[in-house]
C-alpha cells in the first residue's frame, strides 16, 4: 500500500523513537478529538478520560506498527474505539444476545436502510443528546453504525453479539431517538 502524507509526520517519527516531548505534542494535538470519540461510548467523563489516556498509551506502545497507510488520526481513532469497547466489555454491560426477545418478534420488517432523515429544524446537538440518553447497548450499536460506519457483521464481532441482536439494538435505539426528538410520535 502507498503511504499517505501525514500532517504531523516529524512528530510521529519522533514518537516512534520514544521521544516523550513528541508524544506530549501528539497527545495535545489529538486529545480533544479522541475524548469526543470516547464520550460517544462512555458517558462518565472521568471514565472516558481514563479510557482515552489508556488508548494513547497503547498507541504510543504500538506506534512502530503504524505504517502511514491511513491518516494517523484514523489509526488512533480505531485504537480509541477498540479501547472504549474493551472497557465496556470489562464492565460487563448488558450487551449479550437478546435471542429470547427476538423469538417473539418478527425480524426483518424494518431494514436498516429505512429513512434516517430528520426534520431540518432538529440540530446535530439534539440528535447527539438523544443518542446519549439511550441505554448503553442501544447507544453503542447506534454510535458504531451511524457515526463510525461499521456494518452489523463488524458490530456483532466487536461486541460479541449476533448480527440479529445488532439490528435489533439499532432499530430500538432509533425508535427511542425518534421519540426523544419528537415526543408526539407513538
Amino acid at each position: 500500500m502507498k503511504a499517505t502524507k501525514q500532517l504531523h509526520q516529524s512528530i510521529i517519527k519522533a514518537c516512534k523513537k520514544n521521544d516523550a516531548r513528541a508524544q506530549m505534542k501528539l497527545y495535545d494535538l489529538y486529545c480533544h478529538g479522541m475524548y469526543t470519540v470516547t464520550k460517544r461510548y462512555i458517558k462518565d467523563p472521568c471514565d472516558a478520560q481514563d479510557v482515552m489516556q489508556d488508548a494513547f498509551i497503547k498507541a504510543f506502545k504500538k506506534i512502530t506498527f503504524y505504517k502511514e497507510e491511513v491518516a494517523f488520526g484514523a489509526w488512533l481513532k480505531k485504537i480509541v474505539i477498540n479501547q472504549s469497547i474493551d472497557w465496556l466489555r470489562k464492565k460487563r454491560l448488558d450487551m449479550v444476545s437478546m435471542e429470547e426477545e427476538l423469538v417473539k418478534e418478527i425480524e426483518g420488517t424494518m431494514e436498516e436502510t429505512e429513512d434516517w432523515e430528520v426534520t431540518p429544524s432538529i440540530t446535530y446537538e439534539e440528535i447527539v443528546s438523544s443518542i446519549d440518553k439511550l441505554k448503553e447497548k442501544y447507544r453503542v450499536v447506534l454510535t458504531l453504525y451511524l457515526l463510525e460506519g461499521y456494518d452489523h457483521k463488524e458490530i456483532a464481532q466487536i461486541l460479541g453479539i449476533t448480527e440479529v441482536a445488532s439490528r435489533t439494538h439499532l432499530r430500538r435505539g432509533k425508535q427511542q431517538v425518534k421519540q426523544y426528538l419528537n415526543p408526539t410520535i407513538l
